[in-house]
């Protein structure tokens, strides 16, 4: 096998870690947030900080999977980055806003669920995902 299978499945691991990363954070979220909790509970703030990183740099670095197609245009791919580059720096920010509080109660990451960033990104990451499949296959 050639460097370059191995450098793009070492990407593609990352950018499905990155995506577990994201997805697991919102899941853990969806649970913390029944809880009711007043005060911080245990592990809220190495999920968002873990999901904080997984979307530093993240469009850029799925960016990089699409290279230069040689039989369609890049066109719709880079409208498509654009997308999950907002998506992604929306999620961020109100991540970022959740983590900068003192205490992480229930009442602010149920609303952090209910906003539409988190979600729009999850999607943003699964549509890419299955183009990315239908890409390499072409």
């Amino acid at each position: 096998m050639s460097a370059a299978p191995t450098d793009l499945e070492a990407a593609r691991a990352e950018l499905t870690a990155r995506c577990d990363t994201i997805e697991e954070c919102y899941e853990f979220m969806l649970a913390y947030a029944a809880q009711g909790l007043q005060t911080e509970g245990a592990q809220i703030r190495e999920f968002l900080l873990r999901c904080d990183a997984a979307l530093k740099g993240l469009s850029e670095f799925a960016g990089a999977f699409i290279g230069q197609p040689a039989s369609q245009s890049r066109s719709p791919y880079a409208a498509f980055m654009a997308v999950l580059d907002r998506d992604a720096r929306d999620s961020q920010a109100a991540v970022q806003l959740v983590l900068a509080q003192t205490t992480i109660g229930s009442q602010i990451v149920d609303n952090l669920n209910a906003s539409i960033h988190l979600r729009a990104l999850l999607t943003d990451l699964f549509l890419f995902d299955d183009a990315l499949k239908a890409y390499r296959l072409q």
